[in-house]
């Protein structure tokens, strides 16, 4: 590994299937060879309830927080319970799903932002294996909440170089020039049947599904930046 990283060039490591070793062994290999970036793939079932997700995910993300904390936090995870919200919530149109018992997000993302690395779709999940596709036509408003959001998202290969070219690039540059990071501050504003919205920063406020929302204007004036089917996004101007 530090033959990759110091003459090949690597920069970072994509760790497969981290449910067979312990954090602490890999604990040792970051601490080793040093990477930019590292996340590990804890691949795990969601918690159903006769064939209906919970709501409650605490128990499945903290089985990804545990791993994250025994690599002492040299590495992060990908946010598999934030993918798996996101699927309930736009097949069923339960947008509350993406608000916590304590209003915060369900996923990774709202216990440990800084090691959460969220994705709506993968090799394994979806391009022509298909094991766990995101809902289809839905993907946009996937990609609205995870580029808005505390975190590191990633941007599924296949979607760069789909219809979604142009969406997905212009969410990324709204999160580029408002400085949204993976330690974001992030608060809920709407989490109801039909629509979603929060406010990140103070700087950005974001919103998913068919119910309306609209961001109140008073000393601070909120001009739209980009939006498609189902999602917008506002950006702070001052008057």
């Amino acid at each position: 590994m530090n033959w990759l990283r110091k003459e090949i060039g690597y920069d970072g490591w994509r760790l497969d299937f981290v449910r067979g070793f312990w954090g602490g062994y890999v604990k040792d290999y970051m601490e080793s060879t040093e990477p930019y970036f590292a996340v590990g793939e804890y691949w795990d079932s969601l918690s159903y309830t006769y064939g209906e997700m919970d709501h409650n995910q605490d128990a499945h993300r903290q089985r990804i927080v545990d791993w994250i904390n025994a690599t002492n936090g040299t590495a992060g995870a990908f946010d598999v319970t934030t993918k798996g919200i996101l699927h309930s919530t736009l097949e069923r149109c339960e947008y509350w799903r993406l608000s916590d018992g304590e209003g915060k997000p369900p996923g990774v993302m709202g216990w440990w932002p800084s090691r959460a690395v969220t994705f709506i779709e993968n090799h394994d999940t979806g391009s022509t294996q298909g094991h766990w596709r995101f809902p289809s036509g839905k993907e946009m408003q996937g990609y609205a909440y995870i580029l808005t959001h505390p975190g590191t998202p990633s941007v599924f290969y296949d979607h760069i170089f789909s219809d979604y070219q142009n969406e997905i690039s212009a969410l990324i540059s709204v999160r580029k020039r408002n400085t949204i990071n993976c330690r974001s501050r992030v608060t809920i504003i709407k989490a109801e049947r039909d629509v979603y919205a929060a406010i990140v920063d103070e700087k950005l406020i974001m919103k998913i599904g068919p119910g309306h929302y609209e961001p109140t204007t008073g000393a601070e004036n909120w001009s739209v930046a980009v939006e498609g089917r189902d999602y917008k996004v506002w950006e702070l101007t001052r008057k």
